[in-house]
């Protein structure tokens, strides 16, 4: 009866370090990834075009107050 407590532990371990991985399974692509990509694409463009406008904002309103540009 001793062996199988003494053995209990050190298998318990040795299960629980076998089943955990160095490194975690890479992400399963779905039928959804181009479509997010292309969201992502377009949320970096209307990105740029907001900033283009800003600075367009900001020089006709330089412009209108006779700031030298």
């Amino acid at each position: 009866m001793g062996y199988v407590k003494r053995m209990t532990m050190p298998l318990g371990v040795m299960f629980i370090v076998s089943c955990s991985g160095s490194q975690p399974p890479p992400p399963a692509k779905t039928v959804f990834d181009p479509l997010t990509q292309e969201l992502d694409r377009a949320r970096e463009v209307q990105k740029t075009v907001d900033e283009k406008a800003a600075k367009t904002r900001q020089a006709i309103e330089n412009q209108a107050r006779g700031d030298a540009p």
